[in-house]
């Protein structure tokens, strides 16, 4: 791919500017987003701490490489979309509670029309191999795979797990030499789960650019530079409307059908889809592609914003011809979202640097001290694993490690000793007598959690609410203390 001006391709840049002020405007945690139109690359940028080098975790939008690797191992001869599941893991299948898992076929789990009634997260499982974890649990009352959709992470898993097991590769190895390798795709690689298997339904980790290079070579149909490398008729049955996906409303982003681990939305579009909004929208009519990054977990319309923008400003305005090129002002360096609000308040002198006894809570919090000198402070608190500081910045984030410890790491659902994730944290005033802190986790795994201190003469109110997958457990809940 190469780059080109936003007018030379049809897209005004007062479009582009416009759309990322809206993203701007509403608050949005975004990381890094591309355009492309053809060949080209007409918009890419970067939310500081991000930059162009950085894998950002995709999770579920992994589940799109599944299938592509799906795809290359039937060209290869290696499986039959048709054949029963329990053909490539027979022994595992024996511990299944139901014969319905065991005729499920590979076409069937591909489309989300498993025999499995729910999608059961991994973390209410054995931290044991998860691939025997799939096939033992029992989930209630199955059905005939191949009828509902019904979305199933553990079974993406599956398919990622059977790819390794019918090339005796590590799946990534695999992809390396099938197609990453043909596009320039560099270092992307995936977590691992307990039993050693690729975390193949959400822990793919790739730059940006990447993903964009990989969207670019689906929209072509399985082509790159002319070369045929993945059969078409497979990438466009993986991107079709296979399945309805009426669960989801029809108005929604996600109600317009399924195909292989890949969404149909509006306007004849595809997309990639992940978790916080990690997205890869291809619309072939106006040969369009979004890629976007984000941490908006716990922001239900996010996606909606990020999506319906998009479509109503890039998609709609798009010429066939070119523009005049843009004369106006450039678009800006963009930092991380961070909180807003006022550097100071009345309650100040009487709540910093005064400690706070709260009563029994859930997060376990004893006690609590908040310092604030300038534009950065401190949040300084006692819970069940000792005592710790978040550090913050007013209005502006400040990066440093989240205090606590042996949170997953290479492996997910294993504890990490002594590991601590990347952080970023900000705070503002909100009204008279609350102080607001939003913490946002920006390492291999992704999270966010803020924390409300309302202050009332020698009284506090606190609220912890945390939006991440299989950690920050201990900081979600209410509590009430005085000063000490």
């Amino acid at each position: 791919m190469k780059y080109a001006t936003p007018e030379s391709c049809g897209i005004s840049t007062a479009d582009i500017k416009y759309y990322v002020d809206m993203l701007e405007a509403d608050g949005l945690a975004t990381h890094s987003l591309i355009i492309a139109r053809g060949d080209n690359i007409i918009f890419e940028k970067y939310w500081e701490p991000f930059d162009r080098d950085f894998k950002h975790r995709l999770y579920s939008v992994t589940k799109s490489f599944a299938s592509l690797a799906i795809g290359f191992a039937e060209q290869d001869g290696l499986i039959s979309l048709d054949d029963e599941i329990s053909r490539y893991f027979p022994e595992e299948c024996k511990s299944a509670p139901d014969d319905y898992a065991r005729h499920q076929t590979v076409r069937d789990m591909l489309m989300m029309r498993s025999a499995y009634p729910n999608s059961r997260s991994w973390f209410n499982l054995s931290p044991d191999d998860r691939v025997l974890n799939y096939f033992a649990d029992n989930r209630g009352s199955y059905y005939p795979s191949g009828s509902l959709f019904r979305y199933d992470s553990t079974g993406s898993f599956i398919l990622g797990s059977l790819v390794e097991r019918v090339t005796g590769r590590d799946i990534i190895d695999y992809l390396n030499e099938k197609l990453f390798s043909k596009i320039g795709v560099e270092g992307a690689y995936t977590l691992k789960c307990p039993g050693g298997h690729s975390w193949m339904d959400s822990a793919l980790l790739m730059r940006p650019i990447d993903l964009m290079k990989t969207a670019r070579f689906v929209l072509s149909g399985g082509k790159w530079n002319g070369e045929q490398i993945l059969n078409e008729n497979y990438v466009k049955t993986a991107t079709s409307n296979l399945v309805p996906t009426t669960n989801y409303g029809e108005r929604c982003t996600e109600g317009h059908g399924y195909g292989y681990q890949i969404w149909r939305t509006k306007h004849n579009s595809f997309f990639f889809n992940g978790m916080g909004c990690q997205l890869a929208v291809c619309n072939p009519d106006k040969d369009l592609i979004l890629v976007y990054n984000s941490d908006n977990q716990g922001n239900p319309i996010a996606k909606a914003i990020i999506m319906n923008g998009f479509f109503d400003i890039i998609h709609r305005n798009a010429k066939d011809t070119p523009l005049p090129e843009y004369t106006g002002e450039p678009i800006g360096d963009l930092k991380l979202f961070a909180c807003s609000g006022s550097y100071d308040s009345p309650v100040s002198d009487n709540v910093i640097g005064k400690r706070y006894v709260l009563s029994s809570n859930p997060m376990g919090i004893e006690y609590f001290t908040l310092d604030i000198s300038g534009d950065e402070g401190s949040f300084t608190y006692k819970n069940n694993s000792g005592e710790k500081s978040i550090l913050f910045g007013m209005n502006k984030n400040v990066f440093s490690k989240f205090p606590e410890e042996g949170y997953s790491d290479e492996i997910g659902s294993k504890s990490a000793p002594g590991h601590k994730y990347d952080s970023a944290a900000s705070a503002a005033w909100i009204c008279d007598n609350t102080l607001l802190i939003r913490v946002q986790v920006i390492d291999k795994y992704f999270g966010n959690m803020s924390v409300a201190l309302s202050f009332v003469g020698d009284e506090v109110a606190v609220r912890m609410m945390k939006n991440a997958e299989n950690f920050l457990g201990g900081y979600d809940g209410y509590a009430k203390g005085k000063q000490a």
